[in-house]
């Protein structure tokens, strides 16, 4: 469980925002809300790493608490019940 994704990085963000910025009508039409949509599409990607972050620590502390216990015991199947959900 401790194995880590790739992160993303900086310049998949920009790529990501320029591909974005594309698809969306409104920076079509109006140059003064690129800068904008730029913000807010960075803020999202900005985000979504944090989330990135959070899940890999609660994986990290998840397989911390399971290596302490014993798999046979009652929290460890409470655990494997919910991992499987």
């Amino acid at each position: 469980m401790s194995s880590r994704r790739s992160r993303i990085s900086e310049d998949e963000i920009n790529e990501l925002v320029s591909k974005l910025q594309s698809l969306l009508p409104e920076s079509r039409r109006r140059g003064s809300n690129r800068s904008s949509a730029t913000k807010l599409l960075k803020e999202t990607c900005n985000y979504i790493k944090s989330l990135q972050q959070e899940v890999d620590d609660l994986s990290d502390r998840l397989s911390d608490l399971m290596a302490g216990m014993d798999n046979n015991s009652v929290q460890a199947d409470i655990i494997r019940s919910l991992l499987s959900s």
